[in-house]
């Protein structure tokens, strides 16, 4: 059994925290053997399915059965109806579509947009939490709007859309409080167009997004300038701040010095503890921005509809290997072939959103009305919350890190709604999580400050 290298310490109640021995966070066994089961396998053979359409750009046919866009929703369709009667009832999948028109970029004529949808069903009809993990199903050439050249896709974003596909083989199985679903979404490189559409209909129909994970390029291991071999890391991309921000917000979050503790970097900071706990050989790299420089993916419509949305990308892309004609030039192969892509790397990678799209949908939510107590002067920090809205808690993590470090240092268990430890606010930020029975974890929650509805700072004029 593997273990986290996390340091948790006991505190009692509501008392200064005492430290005692470390306890390790330990796997949870139903986890680790879904982990297990996911396939090297079987994402090389959903890979080659899919680049056997020939080409899934976004503007090509939809009315043929082996080659286009269509042709390739509906495969994604039929392996998630296929894993839909393994899952006792639980999972749903259809085609969510809409006509769009064009748009005098990238779009050049009406298409029939279509994002593949397989709804896992949470067992708590209480609990309306959904988890949502996302890859782009189409394909693109040079030229984006070349509709009918070869465009295998095999790593942008075959392999993206093959994690997904294989949590949902492996997830269908299990039963969870929370909804999971999994997306192949249309139109990325349109314009990130599926996400778009996808993100606008869930901010409109209220539905509780409370993390969202975008796999767009996860399935090499070399960059195009070095041949050596990176199996061993995935970047997460998170932002920061929130998009939309008013003056009073903003004024906060100054104060609180909280400009690195937006939703999406706490969901990084989970991604990365989780997902080092349960795959070997693995880092998750922490990239201080939403996607990599002056660039973009699925994951930003998200991200400003105010939901908690991060991207996975492999650590050293390959440009010989991405929007590329298929051709030999001066010696160099270009094209995204399924023979340059590295499926235990890509394994690993699914693996990672596996365990954290189940250690969160298996966990309590997070834990209401988080708050610190500014009441006098000391040293110490008193904190006090309420219990979640839905699951069953055992107890509360206490998160602590120093302002300068990227991770959470230290965990303080409770079974109480209160804590009181020996550290200063000055010098560290704190958060608190709820804890399943099985020590599933919900997202951290970092307090507001007690008796105030706002921190009284005016922005500077």
């Amino acid at each position: 059994m593997k273990y986290a290298l996390i340091t948790v310490l006991l505190a009692v109640s509501a008392g200064a925290a005492k430290a005692q021995s470390p306890v390790i966070i330990q796997q949870d066994p139903e986890i680790a053997q879904m982990v297990q089961e996911v396939s090297a396998d079987s994402l090389q053979a959903y890979v080659q399915a899919m680049v056997s359409y020939d080409t899934r750009s976004t503007l090509s046919t939809q009315k043929e059965v082996k080659r286009g866009i269509g042709a390739a929703r509906n495969w994604v369709l039929s392996k998630f109806n296929q894993f839909a009667t393994q899952s006792g009832g639980r999972l749903t999948a259809y085609i969510d579509t809409i006509t769009y028109m064009p748009d005098g970029k990238r779009v050049d004529a009406p298409i029939n947009l279509g994002n593949v949808m397989g709804v896992l069903k949470g067992t708590d009809p209480n609990d309306k939490r959904i988890f949502l993990i996302s890859g782009h199903l189409d394909s693109r050439r040079t030229d984006v709007m070349d509709r009918t050249g070869t465009a295998p896709g095999a790593n942008d974003d075959a392999s993206g859309c093959a994690a997904v596909i294989e949590c949902a083989r492996v997830m269908s199985r299990h039963a969870f409080p929370a909804t999971v679903i999994f997306v192949t979404v249309s139109g990325e490189e349109q314009g990130l167009l599926g996400a778009h559409f996808l993100a606008d209909k869930a901010r409109k129909q209220h539905w509780d997004i409370e993390a969202m994970l975008n796999n767009d390029i996860v399935g090499s291991n070399n960059s195009n300038e070095t041949n050596i071999i990176n199996n061993t890391q995935i970047r997460v991309f998170s932002e920061g701040l929130p998009y939309k921000t008013d003056s009073a917000t903003a004024a906060a979050i100054r104060q609180m010095g909280l400009e690195n503790d937006g939703k999406a970097r706490q969901l990084a900071r989970y991604v990365k503890e989780t997902g080092e706990r349960y795959v070997a050989n693995l880092e998750v790299v922490l990239i201080y921005r939403n996607d990599r420089f002056l660039r973009g993916g699925d994951h930003s419509p998200f991200v400003e509809n105010g939901y908690a949305a991060v991207r996975f990308t492999e650590m050293n892309e390959n440009f010989y290997h991405q929007h590329q004609d298929l051709r030999t030039e001066n010696g160099i192969e270009y094209g995204d072939l399924v023979k340059f892509m590295d499926f235990e790397y890509l394994r690993k990678n699914a693996a990672m959103n596996l365990s954290n799209l189940a250690n969160l949908a298996k966990a309590p939510s997070m834990p209401e009305e988080v708050l610190v107590d500014v009441a006098g002067l000391g040293n110490a920090t008193t904190l006090h919350w309420k219990a979640p809205l839905n699951g069953k808690v055992k107890g509360y993590y206490v998160m602590m890190r120093e302002s300068s470090s990227a991770v959470w240092q230290k965990k303080f268990f409770t079974a109480d709604t209160n804590i009181k430890l020996p550290y200063s606010k000055d010098n560290y930020f704190f958060a608190v999580q709820s804890v399943g029975e099985a020590g599933n974890e919900s997202l951290p929650v970092v307090p507001k400050v007690a008796g105030r509805r706002s921190v009284p700072v005016k922005p500077a004029k």
